[in-house]
């Protein structure tokens, strides 16, 4: 197949790597294509060593997208309304247009930008653990998925696309009921949000810390508090639309726990996440947050604010999301919320749905 890869990630190095290794045709769409080899070099967690040559590593949509069977966007939400306005008039009707993510709001402006008759997909968690090694050169990936999710809109050959998607990716695939159902996720846009409010919500510059903590095998209960009440709210949202709440466990139910200190410890001890530290920057001081972190700059705007967003079409309290996410803006000097409603000053700057725009996608 012909696929072109948009953003330069680690998900961007690992797909585009293993699927040149398979033998497909492969392009990169990178803003910086003077820092790529044609040839990737992959290892897993498996031992396994996947190398693989890009026929095509480009700035320019025309280079890379005509004639592309599938187009996948491994971009963070910020990026994604910008490169499908780029792409557009270079999508062939029959190409595949898909997310790796879709908690940022891809379904949502794919729609506003590409039109509701496109192929569209995207899965509902980030389908591998990966870090970049030498960017342009080489990745690690980490960890694989047990399963894999993945929902659709405009696309009638489902058990096609989940079978393509699957050898792509070396990870069986199963197709959810509703877009709606990786579009709205109680994973990063909840989990990080209230780990950062439970690490650093009392921190001034005149507090700095002395060393940089684990963001989580230092999990606490104050941040599992908060993230069980965050969910408490996002699972009434989801109650009021038509999705399978199957596919969107709560949290405590996901990672096998029964209370805010069992949820501690099993975030604890999940060996994939040992080592990962808090976003901080050093300072003359010590450490300070790295308010540039995409776990402030992602799942914020692009993450908080799409489930307040749609919580608000539906009439849905959320005060913990509310507090958090008004926590998090100010610490970013943004904001989203004001008294209350999602009419803040940058809310241009985030991935807010209006009100309109979600009826109306809710209705086709």
């Amino acid at each position: 197949m012909k696929i072109c890869i948009c953003g330069g990630g680690s998900l961007g190095h690992i797909i585009a790597g293993k699927a040149a290794h398979q033998g497909h045709d492969v392009s990169i769409l990178t803003r910086k294509p003077e820092e790529w080899s044609n040839t990737l070099i992959i290892d897993d967690c498996r031992g396994n060593i996947f190398r693989g040559d890009v026929s095509c590593i480009s700035a320019s949509p025309q280079e890379t997208i005509p004639e592309c069977d599938i187009v996948m966007l491994c971009l963070p939400g910020f990026a994604i309304e910008e490169v499908l306005n780029t792409i557009r008039p270079h999508l062939s009707e029959n190409t595949y247009v898909g997310s790796v993510v879709c908690s940022t709001g891809f379904f949502f402006m794919a729609h506003k930008v590409l039109g509701a008759q496109t192929r569209m997909f995207g899965f509902q968690r980030s389908p591998y653990i990966a870090r970049t090694n030498v960017y342009g050169h080489s990745a690690h990936l980490l960890g694989y998925k047990n399963m894999l999710h993945v929902a659709s809109k405009g696309i009638g050959q489902k058990e096609y696309l989940c079978k393509i998607l699957a050898s792509l990716l070396d990870t069986p695939i199963q197709h959810l009921d509703h877009w709606l159902e990786a579009s709205l996720t109680n994973s990063n846009p909840l989990l990080h949000p209230a780990r950062l409010y439970g690490l650093f919500h009392h921190w001034n510059k005149n507090t700095p810390f002395s060393e940089i903590p684990g963001f989580y095998d230092a999990w606490d209960d104050l941040s599992s508090e908060i993230l069980i009440a965050c969910d408490e709210e996002f699972q009434n949202v989801l109650s009021h639309i038509p999705v399978q709440l199957t596919p969107i466990p709560r949290l405590l139910n996901y990672y096998e726990s029964t209370s805010a200190e069992t949820l501690t410890k099993k975030l604890r001890s999940i060996p994939a996440f040992m080592g990962i530290k808090a976003p901080m920057k050093k300072t003359k001081e010590g450490y300070e947050p790295d308010f540039e972190n995409r776990y402030f700059t992602e799942d914020f705007p692009y993450g908080m604010v799409i489930i307040k967003s749609v919580a608000e079409a539906l009439g849905c309290p959320t005060p913990t999301i509310d507090r958090v996410l008004s926590w998090g803006s100010k610490m970013m000097n943004k904001e989203y919320i004001h008294e209350g409603k999602l009419t803040g000053k940058d809310l241009s700057q985030s991935g807010y749905i209006s009100s309109a725009l979600f009826h109306e996608m809710l209705s086709i």
